[in-house]
């Protein structure tokens, strides 16, 4: 496995988990690393990118103000904290990389699943009271 991902588990309504994706394989800082996530019958979703030759950041719209992405290089890692957790937030959380979105300049497919190419095996997240 090149990517694990970590973190994941059950929390009540407006509780907060850190979700952690790492990698013994490969340095994380020459890749885009995003989380995605995949509910029961739904399409998978992009969570949050970061981009680490060029600082870029970004969330989707529905954790924009909740959800924060961040990379300790040292620990070769990318953390998604996680605030305010509703119901909605429930799916399996995946990490994943691309070498092409990292060396884009265009920034309007960043959660384009098919542009990455390695994927963690997920966690599951469950927010529930």
């Amino acid at each position: 496995v090149q990517l694990q991902a970590s973190g994941g588990g059950l929390v009540q309504p407006g509780g907060s988990l850190r979700l952690s994706c790492t990698s013994s394989k490969i340095n994380l800082d020459e890749y885009q690393i995003a989380w995605f996530r995949q509910a029961p019958g739904k399409e998978r979703e992009g969570v949050s990118y970061i981009n680490s030759r060029d600082g870029s950041i970004d969330y989707g719209d529905r954790v924009k103000g909740r959800f924060t992405i961040s990379k300790d290089s040292a620990k070769n890692t990318v953390y998604l904290q996680m605030n305010s957790l509703n119901p909605e937030d429930t799916a399996v959380y995946y990490c994943a990389t691309s070498q092409i979105l990292y060396y884009s300049p265009i920034r309007t497919q960043d959660f384009t699943s098919d542009l990455y190419d390695r994927w963690g095996q997920g966690t599951q997240v469950t927010v529930s009271s």
